[in-house]
């Protein structure tokens, strides 16, 4: 769906800007938080099982990419016979006229920055430079040793934030069953989304960016930044001084405000969390076929109510606070009135 994989710049023989027609061959995601309690405090550990994990993550990817090429044209016709893939290709030529020199990007993913940190500086670092050049040491790490691949092999390698829809829960459930409940790492029952400062905490929306920016000249494969809002539609100037203050800034904004309906008591705005899913506040309806509940999965918007989301993340989404003081709801008593069709 690529709600946030970007693709390097490349030009073809001619010289030519190229993007139509391009593709990624795969992703493969490291588990930092894992590599930071396996080294226990210990800097030295971490950065030496760190570059094991990578060359592990590296043969992987090159799997993948040898994989790929042992599809033929008749396998895909619309990407490889009929130009999807930006070329037209005949029967028996190699798909991987497609994906050599730089055309197709591979990534390497990773999760959990904040995680990382924790176990080293405590939950609060993100005041402490320290351990914040630390985390950036560790996105330039794999942002080397992508450029060195691309150049080694031939295909564009990069750095991917990686939404980990599922490995948000599924890495932490591993780790929790081998490490136990680890304050600020496993005990949320889920991992950190990439780079993202931690949801629990409520800086401004310009002090959220500014501390997050640093991190995407990194992450070239893709991420995304995103803020919490309360309900806006009274005060438009505030997201737009945001949008303002981004737009030199960073590459990719998601905006996050209360959109949730309740079509039996008339209730907008934010549901409350439950174990299952979420509820109206007002009336405590949760039937998906008489509400409707959007809530921002990683990059692209989803209804939990209708398509339930694994634990983890259901606990990270429940977790994020606002980054704006205001109301999160409107009360179906206060909606406006539905206008008649004699009005």
């Amino acid at each position: 769906m690529g709600c946030r994989s970007f693709l390097q710049g490349w030009r073809d023989e001619a010289g030519n800007d190229v993007s139509e027609g391009r593709m990624n061959l795969g992703v493969v995601t490291l588990n930092l938080p894992r590599i930071a309690l396996e080294a226990a405090g210990d800097k030295d550990k971490f950065w030496s099982i760190l570059a094991e994990r990578v060359s592990i993550a590296r043969d992987a990817l090159l799997f993948r990419i040898e994989r790929c090429k042992e599809a033929t044209p008749e396998n895909a016709p619309i990407l490889y016979v009929y130009g999807a893939f930006g070329q037209h290709l005949e029967a028996g030529q190699s798909v991987d006229t497609l994906f050599k020199d730089k055309r197709a990007t591979v990534s390497l993913g990773y999760i959990g920055l904040y995680e990382v940190a924790a176990a080293f500086y405590g939950g609060a670092w993100e005041s402490n430079p320290e351990a914040k050049d630390f985390t950036v040491d560790i996105l330039r790490t794999l942002h080397d040793r992508t450029q060195e691949w691309s150049n080694e092999y031939g295909y564009q390698f990069s750095v991917y934030s990686t939404p980990s829809e599922s490995l948000t829960d599924r890495f932490c459930r591993l780790d929790t069953a081998k490490f136990g409940l680890v304050e600020n790492i496993t005990d949320k029952d889920y991992y950190t989304n990439s780079f993202h400062y931690d949801v629990r905490k409520s800086p401004t929306p310009f002090e959220k960016l500014d501390f997050e920016k640093d991190y995407p000249q990194f992450a070239s494969g893709g991420f995304i930044h995103y803020c919490e809002y309360p309900i806006l539609q009274q005060n438009p100037k505030a997201l737009e001084a945001v949008w303002d203050y981004s737009y030199d800034r960073i590459g990719y904004l998601g905006t996050n405000t209360p959109i949730d309906r309740c079509y039996a008591c008339g209730f907008s705005g934010d549901f409350d969390a439950t174990e299952r899913g979420f509820e109206c506040p007002e009336c405590g309806n949760a039937d998906p076929m008489t509400c409707d509940v959007v809530k921002r999965t990683c990059g692209y918007l989803g209804n939990p109510q209708a398509r339930p989301m694994v634990h983890g993340r259901h606990m990270e989404i429940t977790s994020r606070v606002k980054h704006m003081a205001g109301a999160t709801g409107i009360s179906g008593a206060d909606a406006p009135a539905a206008v008649s069709e004699d009005a």
